[in-house]
């Protein structure tokens, strides 16, 4: 992640989710930090190849700056790698050779917003889908290939109203709903319940027969947590077959920290899906920004602390009643439950980063006394290695 425009733009990014609330793709939104400095366009795309070199996962990149846009629509961006174009440069005659040359090297375009006039037919056939916002009750009537997606969802409402409109898919963050306590059926699932005991039973140290013992409850876990601790993103150069043998690879504090991740990917709510999505790349690039402070202890705490953070959305309970039933380090309980504590201002930068503004970007990394940056390539890294785990 060594690109020197990282230190030119900002970087935030928001999930892509389909009529089955599966999470198909990331859009990953760019702003120059400053107006009178030009982002390398062709830096910025090898910056994102790193992360996505190839057509695996869908990625929209959304530029919030015309010039910047332009370079990169006249830089051949790979056809795996969607580029929003907003109507107002699709309009505008100065930019159609431009597009015309995009779309015929087999870039993937798409338009953001409503054209304010008709376009003319080769322009209009440069794009293969449209993105409007949440707060326009209309479609475009746009003659494109593929539905339009709906950008800037913010609850499960606006969600659901957006698919049943029509829409091919959304993109935001549909977790701002009000967390709401569930009945005694939903807040008692078994898979999430065996994972809880294995929280508390590794916390305590318990001899590792009692572990595997809870674990035996439900071999479906079970699997996914080998899956897990065999995963590219853990780095092991053996593999391991077994609980017993995870734990004597592991020990007891690095395990809490793959119980935590298996916690919140447990969840068979399918309105769940981006909520699971946040929590992991919350508690990677939480970790990321730490990696160059602390010790590895503080490094799994802070992980901890963002996987978790979602997690009364997950369980529906409020976070001063779940801090009493999962056993977590002192300093996630204050940022989880109190909103203080010596983990809050990651917590701060990760939530700035998912609302993809630069202001708020900005005030978050200054109050964690790092650069923007220093976010950005914690931000790319995460994803990278949140792929690896998905």
């Amino acid at each position: 992640m060594d690109h020197a425009v990282l230190g030119q733009v900002a970087l935030g990014y928001s999930p892509l989710i389909d009529a089955q609330r599966n999470v198909t793709g990331t859009r990953l939104t760019v702003f120059p930090q400053r107006p009178d400095v030009r982002p390398d366009a062709t830096e910025l795309l090898q910056a994102v190849a790193a992360v996505w070199p190839g057509p695996g996962g869908r990625v929209l990149l959304n530029i919030a700056s015309e010039p910047l846009l332009a370079a990169v629509l006249n830089a051949a961006p790979p056809a795996h790698l969607a580029i929003e174009v907003p109507a107002f440069m699709a309009a505008d005659e100065a930019h159609g050779p431009a597009l015309l040359a995009a779309r015929q090297a087999g870039a993937t375009l798409l338009i953001k917003g409503r054209p304010v006039r008709e376009l003319a037919p080769q322009v209009l056939g440069c794009f293969q889908q449209a993105i409007v916002e949440g707060d326009d009750p209309h479609l475009p009537g746009l003659r494109l290939a593929q539905p339009p997606l709906v950008a800037g969802v913010r609850t499960v409402g606006a969600l659901n109203a957006a698919l049943k409109a029509g829409a091919a898919g959304a993109l935001g963050w549909p977790f701002d709903d009000p967390v709401e306590p569930a009945g005694a059926k939903a807040a008692t699932q078994p898979d999430l319940a065996t994972i809880v005991e294995l929280i508390r039973r590794v916390d305590q140290q318990e001899p590792v027969e009692r572990l595997e013992a809870s674990l035996k409850l439900d071999p479906a876990l079970a699997f996914k947590l080998m899956r897990y601790i065999n995963s590219p993103a853990f780095g092991l150069r053996v593999e391991i077959g077994s609980f017993r043998h995870a734990i004597m690879m592991l020990g007891y504090q690095r395990l809490k920290r793959w119980l935590a991740l298996l916690l919140v990917s447990a969840s068979k709510d399918h309105d769940m899906r981006p909520v699971m999505f946040a929590a992991v790349r919350r508690g990677l690039l939480m970790e990321e920004l730490a990696s160059r402070q602390g010790d590895d202890e503080m490094r799994g705490e802070i992980f901890i602390c963002g996987v978790f953070s979602l997690l009364d959305r997950m369980m529906k309970q409020p976070f001063d009643a779940l801090m009493r039933t999962i056993p977590v380090p002192d300093g996630v309980s204050q940022a989880l439950a109190g909103g203080t504590g010596p983990y809050q201002p990651y917590l701060d930068v990760a939530r700035a980063v998912e609302q993809e503004s630069l202001f708020d970007l900005r005030d978050a990394a200054e109050r964690l006394m790092v650069s923007v940056e220093v976010v950005n390539r914690a931000a790319l890294q995460a994803l990278a290695a949140a792929q690896q785990l998905d």
